[in-house]
């Protein structure tokens, strides 16, 4: 591992709690996910958590769980981050998927930005949605810097964001065909449309899209390249800063785990609310009795609890070959190995998913899915969750086969 002196030279903000712990963390998101439950239809309607759920995030500590050390974060685990993820969304949805998908990038972020635009874009607090898809345009001024326009879609985290990662592209030289180029731009250079909460699910998620008119930006807040194809293999800006191998690790495989623990946790809601039907109601066919006595639905029960039990130890465990690779150092992200990880990802989303629509929304009973009820909730969530190109797309068609190609040697044909 090396440590680069100038993490000295700089004087290092010490976050609002310096004796803070990961566990301790965890327990305060557990303890606010049980809240959030009453207000998922006020979420919705507002079509992002409300301002006094964002200030007891910050007030947690919950959006410097990735912030580097160096910039007042906790630099805590990415296993703690995941745990509140999954507590969350368990909690609420939407609540929880805007969370991860704003909070998150601070891990991308602080491994491929270099030392002089970290320094300038960390400040504590650090929310920022990011998109995968290029859009819009980036001119190159006289002096090096560039000028950004355009409109980029399903900006989860947007409401409350500090900043945004998008993608567009730029040709390298005149003539030459154009290829991605990820930029970093601050919440004061762009604005939120207000364009969410139509869709069938996440409809709380703060998922609008974020307009950028002519914002001007330097060319250090720039990497020529797409944040899925960046590799690590030689080393990362961030672990050479930090000195912490979890800023040297891949950032395709991290981003695929996002998804799969928002599954697991969105999916452990529904089994939530179905405890409580079962411990509340009686079955709709003679011998007449509670439902937790009935064997059909001791059934459906065990049957949907054993899928998400294996989703969560699923994910959990790719995390940790996700770690155990970063302990290992850079080289060790292969794209076979990242390719691995994003299989266990989609997985995941799959075992999820089966729960609930295979055992627990329809037999739930028709008053326990009408619309606002828990249950129909997750089932609008995960259903709106596989129209994501990143799970029906990417993970469903392009993984898989990437990932063939990368055992066997076979180079991809663009």
């Amino acid at each position: 591992m090396t440590v680069i002196t100038n993490v000295r030279e700089r004087a290092v903000a010490a976050p609002p709690e310096p004796g803070l712990t990961p566990e301790e963390i965890i327990a305060r998101a557990e303890a606010i996910a049980p809240t959030l439950v009453a207000r998922q239809a006020e979420t919705e309607a507002r079509t992002y958590y409300a301002q006094d759920t964002h200030e007891l995030f910050a007030e947690a500590g919950l959006y410097r769980i990735l912030v580097p050390k160096r910039y007042g974060g906790y630099e805590f685990g990415v296993d703690t981050f995941f745990r509140v993820v999954m507590t969350l969304a368990r909690g609420c949805p939407s609540t929880g998927w805007m969370y991860c998908l704003g909070a998150a990038h601070a891990l991308a972020v602080a491994t491929l930005f270099g030392e002089r635009a970290q320094d300038e874009i960390f400040d504590g607090d650090f929310i920022c949605p990011a998109t995968i898809m290029p859009s819009g345009t980036a001119e190159r001024t006289e002096d090096g810097d560039w000028i950004i326009n355009g409109t980029w879609a399903y900006c989860s985290g947007s409401p409350y964001a500090t900043h945004f990662v998008g993608h567009t592209l730029v040709a390298p030289e005149e003539g030459a065909e154009p290829v991605p180029m990820l930029f970093i731009v601050p919440s004061s250079q762009f604005r939120r449309l207000d364009d969410w909460g139509g869709q069938l699910g996440l409809k709380g998620s703060g998922s609008h899209s974020i307009k950028i008119e002519n914002a001007r930006i330097p060319d250090h807040f720039t990497i020529k390249s797409h944040i899925s194809q960046f590799d690590v293999s030689g080393g990362t800006p961030g672990l050479t800063l930090h000195g912490n191998p979890q800023y040297g690790g891949g950032p395709l495989s991290i981003m695929i785990l996002e998804s799969a623990v928002l599954a697991a946790g969105i999916a452990h809601g529904a089994l939530d609310a179905y405890e409580d039907l079962m411990r509340a109601r009686t079955t709709s066919f003679p011998p007449i009795t509670g439902r937790t006595e009935n064997p059909d639905f001791q059934f459906w029960y065990g049957q949907a609890a054993g899928m998400l039990a294996t989703a969560e130890a699923a994910v959990l465990n790719a995390l940790q070959q996700w770690k155990d690779a970063c302990a290992r150092g850079p080289e060790a992200f292969t794209p076979e190995l990242e390719l691995r990880i994003a299989g266990i990802g989609r997985e995941v989303v799959r075992l999820s998913w089966d729960a609930v629509q295979r055992y627990l929304f329809p037999t739930a009973g028709s008053s326990s899915v009408r619309v606002g009820e828990r249950v129909e909730r997750v089932w609008r969530d995960l259903s709106t969750m596989h129209s994501h190109a990143g799970v029906a797309i990417y993970l469903n068609g392009l993984a898989p086969r990437e990932y063939a190609m990368a055992r066997f040697g076979i180079e991809a044909h663009h």
